[in-house]
This record gives C-alpha cells, sequence and structure tokens, in this order.
C-alpha cells in the first residue's frame, strides 16, 4: 500500500467509527473514558495524536508541548487554499472568541501542508489575519509529513509545475489538551458555537 492509500484508508476509518480514541491516559480508575459526556463521535481504535516538531513564525523549532499549552483547537492547511481552509481557519478562531466571552482560554493552531510556500513568514502571517493567539507552524517536509502522520491526516499536492498548485487534503479539527494530547475531533459543518460547547465541555472535564 502507497503512502497516499494508506493515509486515504486511515482518513476512512476517521470518518466511519468517529476519529475518537480512547488513551490510557483518558481512562479513570474504573475503566470508563473521562470525558464521555464530550465527544461528539464514536470509539476508534487507532491512535490519533502524539509528538510533533515543527517551526513557527519565528524560525524558531517547537515541538507541541511548547504550544499546545492551554486547551487548543488544531488544523492542517495551507495559506493559498483558496476556500476550505480560511472558512475552517476563520471557524476555529471565532470559537476561540465565543471561548473567551465565557471566560475560556483556548489557542488556535495552523499547521501548513505546504512547506514549499509556508515559510515561517508567510504562515505567521496568515495566522496573524486571523486571530492575534492563532500560532502559525511550518517545517521541513519530513518534519510536517510526520505531524501529519500523527493525526492521520491526508494531504497530496494537486497536478501543476508553476507557484499556482492547489494541495488536496482533509479538513478536520482535532481538540487537544496539555497533558492529554488529541481528546476529539471537529467537522466542516460544525459552527464556532458547536466546536467552543466541546472545548469549553472538554476544559471543565480535564
Amino acid at each position: 500500500m502507497d503512502k497516499t492509500v494508506a493515509y486515504i484508508a486511515a482518513g476512512v476509518v476517521v470518518v466511519a467509527l468517529g476519529g475518537t480514541y480512547l488513551a490510557t491516559a483518558l481512562m479513570t480508575p474504573s475503566g470508563e473514558d473521562a470525558f464521555a459526556q464530550c465527544r461528539g463521535g464514536a470509539v476508534a481504535g487507532d491512535a490519533i495524536g502524539g509528538p510533533f516538531t515543527l517551526i513557527d513564525e519565528a524560525g524558531q523549532t517547537v515541538t507541541d508541548q511548547d504550544v499546545i499549552t492551554e486547551p487548543s483547537i488544531l488544523y492542517f492547511g495551507y495559506t493559498f487554499c483558496p476556500d476550505v481552509c480560511p472558512l475552517d481557519t476563520m471557524r476555529n478562531a471565532q470559537a476561540v472568541d465565543v471561548l473567551a466571552n465565557e471566560g475560556i482560554s483556548a489557542t488556535p493552531i495552523f499547521i501548513s501542508i505546504d512547506p514549499e510556500r509556508d515559510t515561517p513568514e508567510v504562515v505567521g502571517r496568515f495566522a496573524d489575519n486571523f486571530h492575534d493567539k492563532m500560532i502559525g507552524l511550518t517545517g521541513s517536509d519530513e518534519q510536517v509529513a510526520a505531524a501529519s502522520r500523527a493525526y492521520r491526516t491526508y494531504y497530496r499536492r494537486g497536478e501543476g509545475e508553476d507557484e499556482f498548485y492547489l494541495m488536496d487534503h482533509s479538513t478536520f479539527s482535532y481538540i487537544v489538551l496539555p497533558e492529554y494530547g488529541f481528546v476529539d475531533y471537529i467537522r466542516r459543518e460544525d459552527t464556532p458555537e458547536d466546536v467552543a460547547a466541546r472545548v469549553a465541555c472538554f476544559a471543565a472535564a480535564s
């Protein structure tokens, strides 16, 4: 199985089974899911999330522990994206504002899947345009691929040899908590209010 097929297969599993992984750290002593009341989907068997090393907008190497310091909404996209990425990124930023109005601090994180064009400066400007708290990350091809594998995302460069190529990619966002890691995913149809309510639930239960 080649890498593209493998990523597609993983994405199908996420869609079909709900994309939620119950890691040992999320279980109570009785074996119950500590966040069951917050989850939007069923339980899947493959781990989602994990450590990553990327480059921030200042050109500094950072890890997941450096950037995930509070409830976070993580999204993989690219700055040249004409439609889906801006809409999803704006929705995540708006959810952070809804949470702020409720007294809950959260961080939106944007990870580029297009490091060829998305330099630290480019991804930084993109993130800053959406929210002053948004963290924009990029990296080498290998670093981005490793982060994508950790979150079971799919991406592939489209046809075209010039600088105007598009990227095909999955469109889930991920709710991530410090110490726990990934706890649930967000679908495209979820509204800012939906996302905020889910993040607030996880924050209260953690």
